[in-house]
């Protein structure tokens, strides 16, 4: 029914609620440009001083860049008309309002900024700078279309035994993000002197107060990012909205906790830089499934997450031997694809049970792994193919004079803590 064929009190309420949406979007997209200072500050801490001014010149970087390229090209790859349910596109700054398209831009720039930290510290900025705009304006907006522009994930007539589920983006933006930073970990090698005699070195962070800072930063902007998902405010959309908000702060709660108690049992203290990875492990995994999630089943995906991501980080550390620096794919990659497939385990569609564990059979678990299957395809392939090229043409990597200096002065003429020598501060 249309506005002007409603009673007149409808129309009151329907144009009040929609007003009402378009604020909570607004709201919700200034939070998550927040996630720029918490990432800054998350990737900072846990990496060396002589590279901060780098780390904070590539965040700066992500949202402002992809900002103008999601708006040019990325958005209408992303929501423009498709046919095939593959690749959108309604021509050159297209968008379906003002608020949409800048909720959807700062999504963009979070699957970006996940490459980041875990390349910090070696990588040229120049090749970044290049790889920021390919990621922001064709790897995250033609997989984005897969399923949130009912794409061919969303084709039960096809493929799919279900649609695919992923409200807020544990596959969509973490896992995206998260396998596009192991592969670039991966291309770019690890940190001179991260491995000795085949064996993992830690290189301590150089302040765990600002790591510790950056993931309340960014526990605070996910209440934009998984609440304003709903997209929508007034009547039940507000209940749904309120809904997701509770479920994600539990998730990221029994996120710490878990990832606190697993390193306190193996390294017998308790671990700070787990326990802030936890949280954000806990954040990821719900993301997914923070509109189709009891109470109880969020602690538990958050809990396992939190779990997932201490032995993920090891895996990846000291078998793969791949140095990530901020153990980004274990938090963003790892653990988004199990914020996705968990829906399928026990997830619920209002008080209807989709899971395999809760009685809703498995067809939703099977569309779940379908779906996080080709995101890590397609992340890892077309990052690796654009990066290889980088690799071979430009180059990914600094020369070791400048490693061992530190990209601050080295790339950007500058540090970060004035008025005291770089080895002073690092010593």
């Amino acid at each position: 029914m249309s506005l002007l064929n409603m009673p007149l009190i409808m129309q009151d309420t329907a144009a009040v609620e929609g007003d009402m949406g378009m604020l909570w979007m607004l709201i919700s997209g200034i939070l998550v440009f927040l996630m720029q200072a918490g990432f800054t500050l998350v990737e900072s801490g846990m990496t060396r001083s002589k590279n901060v001014v780098n780390i904070a010149m590539k965040n700066v970087l992500d949202i402002a860049v992809g900002s103008l390229v999601f708006w040019f090209v990325g958005y209408s790859l992303m929501y423009g008309e498709s046919a095939s349910g593959w690749i959108g596109w309604s021509g050159f700054m297209f968008n379906q309002g003002p608020a949409d398209l800048f909720f959807q831009t700062v999504f963009c720039a979070t699957a970006a900024t996940i490459v980041s930290g875990a390349i910090a510290g070696r990588t040229k900025y120049s090749t970044y700078i290049i790889f920021s705009i390919v990621l922001t304006a064709i790897i995250y907006p033609i997989a984005g279309g897969w399923e949130w522009n009912g794409g061919w994930l969303n084709n039960t007539d096809g493929i799919m035994p279900a649609e695919f589920i992923d409200f807020a983006g544990s596959s969509v933006v973490h896992a995206v993000g998260g396998w596009a930073a192991l592969v670039a970990a991966f291309l770019v090698g690890p940190r001179i002197g991260k491995y000795i005699d085949g064996k993992a070195v830690n290189i301590p962070g150089h302040n765990k107060l600002l790591a510790a800072l950056g993931v309340f930063i960014l526990w605070f902007g996910w209440f934009g990012f998984n609440g304003g998902s709903q997209l929508a405010w007034g009547g039940d959309d507000a209940v749904g909205a309120s809904m997701v908000v509770l479920v994600t702060n539990l998730a990221a709660s029994a996120g710490a906790v878990g990832a606190l108690f697993l390193s306190w049992f193996k390294y017998k203290k308790p671990n700070l830089d787990m326990t802030l990875n936890g949280a954000l492990a806990g954040l990821v995994s719900i993301t997914a499934g923070c509109g189709n999630m009891t109470e109880g089943g969020a602690i538990i995906a958050g809990f396992i997450g939190g779990i997932i991501v201490v032995f993920a980080m090891e895996f990846v550390e000291q078998k793969l031997k791949i140095d990530d620096a901020v153990g980004a794919f274990s938090v963003h990659g790892v653990a988004g694809a199990w914020g996705t497939l968990v829906i399928g385990l026990w997830g619920v569609d209002g008080d209807t049970a989709i899971g395999l564990l809760n009685g809703g059979g498995s067809a939703q678990f099977v569309a779940q792994l379908i779906g996080t299957l080709a995101y890590a395809i397609w992340a890892v392939g077309t990052s690796f193919i654009f990066l290889y090229i980088l690799k071979k043409t430009l180059g990914l990597r600094v020369s070791e004079k400048v490693e061992i200096e530190g990209l601050d002065l080295s790339e950007h003429g500058a540090l970060a803590y004035p008025g005291k020598r770089q080895r002073e501060i690092e010593d």
